[in-house]
């Protein structure tokens, strides 16, 4: 599927799928079409049982940009555009999130303002080496969207968040590895297929229990630490009923490696 601001591709054998931000003219900021696209676009991919992994990624020389400002007049009357586009944007994110499968977010440029949420949201985060996260709302008087005043200190820790929102300093993609914004640096030359790999072996994994690992971290931070361990024996033993369990039970007790499928 490919809509005018958005592309949507899968792996040969389409348990990848790809949601690229596809306006490099604008540095892939979003007006409200692309936000309408990208919106869709995650809701068509969570719920496609084929697809095991999701990846967000960019086109041209950035990732995403947040809001596209020359759609925007500078008043009052911004207010109800910024909260539809925002709409979409935070849409999208927590779909990512809730989603029962894995995410893996490639930022290939600058992230910056709406784009630093979705850049961030995922369970695996790889940056290109000139790639770099911008704060960037202090430069125009707003406040974060996008999802990233939720992440931010979960990930960085509260004093390191206030830093990079308040400084509003570029945050390169080494530096993004060091305080734990992402997961991996990989060269520029080597970032689509270092992308495509990890998206593939994730893919190849047990997605049933890929996807309940991801909501047990998730929502350890809603939870005191006798809940945690419960929801954890319960969620362990649940697993155990599944034909992946047994695939990786028979591999392990055996000679070789487990085949997943996913149920």
């Amino acid at each position: 599927m490919t809509d005018e601001h958005v592309s949507v591709t899968h792996a040969a054998d389409g348990t990848v799928g790809r949601l690229t931000f596809d306006r490099p003219e604008f540095n892939n900021a979003m007006d409200q079409q692309a936000a309408d696209e990208l919106n869709q676009a995650a809701i068509d991919l969570v719920e496609d049982e084929s697809v095991r992994c999701i990846v967000l990624t960019g086109t041209g020389g950035a990732f995403n940009t947040g809001a596209d400002l020359t759609t925007l007049s500078g008043d009052g009357s911004d207010g109800a555009a910024v909260r539809r586009i925002a709409g979409d944007l935070h849409g999208m994110v927590s779909r990512l999130v809730r989603a029962p499968k894995p995410v893996v977010c490639g930022v290939n440029g600058v992230a910056a303002g709406g784009g630093v949420g979705p850049a961030i949201c995922g369970d695996i985060v790889l940056a290109a080496e000139s790639a770099r996260f911008e704060f960037a709302y202090p430069r125009i008087g707003l406040s974060a969207d996008g999802g990233s005043s939720y992440f931010l200190p979960r990930l960085v820790g509260l004093r390191e968040a206030q830093r990079i929102a308040f400084r509003d300093e570029p945050v390169g993609a080494e530096e993004a590895v060091d305080i734990g914004l992402a997961t991996e640096a990989v060269p520029d030359d080597e970032f689509e297929e270092r992308l495509a790999e990890e998206a593939a072996a994730l893919a190849e994994g047990p997605t049933l229990a890929h996807a309940a690992t991801k909501g047990l971290l998730r929502g350890s931070f809603d939870r005191s630490l006798n809940e945690q361990l419960a929801t954890e024996a319960e969620t362990i033993a649940g697993l155990t009923a599944t034909a992946d369990f047994e695939r990786g039970l028979d591999a392990f007790l055996g000679d070789g490696d487990a085949t997943f499928e996913g149920g």
